[in-house]
């Protein structure tokens, strides 16, 4: 049994726009930190196995999409998603969706998603190690709430997908407790 409470420090390699750059792709690699993308920040962060794959691609990001204003109004200062794919492959996932809003975070090594504990085997479907689908709701690197897929586990004959999409996410911040209420330490199988 893992407890999990806190962010992991991981190094996410990202790429951003720089015109300084020039050519048709104008782009160079950045270094972020846990510390960066969440440090001092409230986010939704969701995780889902892969770019390009079904339910992801028709339901769980845009759905996020569709609601970041939502969110926003709500006091999240970011809406992330992270999949265990590198930055050109969640790069041209985001363009292909239109995805403009969610900030789209690669962890391509599966180090960030390892050190949480969601790293699984789905080698059964072709896909190698991948994360398990959740939805986290941060604060300040803190894990105030945890929604995660029933049936966790490698080589899944099923890929669930109930308690991790933003309405239910939204839901859960529209009811939530006071800023100061301390939420009980969260635990999990794996």
């Amino acid at each position: 049994m893992a407890v999990i409470d806190t962010l992991p420090d991981v190094v996410f390699k990202t790429r951003v726009r720089d015109e300084s750059v020039g050519g048709p792709n104008p782009y160079r690699w950045q270094d972020r930190t846990t510390e960066d993308l969440f440090g001092g920040k409230k986010v939704v962060l969701f995780s889902l196995p892969g770019a390009f794959t079904p339910t992801c691609s028709s339901n769980h990001l845009p759905r996020y999409e569709e609601l970041y204003d939502e969110f926003k109004a709500l006091g999240v200062d970011e809406v992330i998603c992270v999949s265990v794919n590198d930055a050109f492959v969640m790069f041209k996932w985001g363009k292909e969706i239109g995805a403009k809003k969610v900030f789209l975070l690669p962890d391509g090594n599966g180090e960030f998603t390892r050190k949480l504990g969601f790293l699984v085997d789905k080698s059964n479907i072709g896909f190698g190690f991948r994360s398990w689908r959740y939805a986290a709701v941060i604060s300040d690197r803190k894990i105030e709430k945890l929604f995660v897929e029933p049936g966790f586990g490698d080589n899944a004959g099923d890929d669930p997908f109930e308690v991790s999409d933003a309405d239910t996410v939204l839901a859960y911040l529209k009811g939530a407790a006071p800023a100061g209420v301390s939420a009980p330490r969260l635990a999990f199988e794996g």
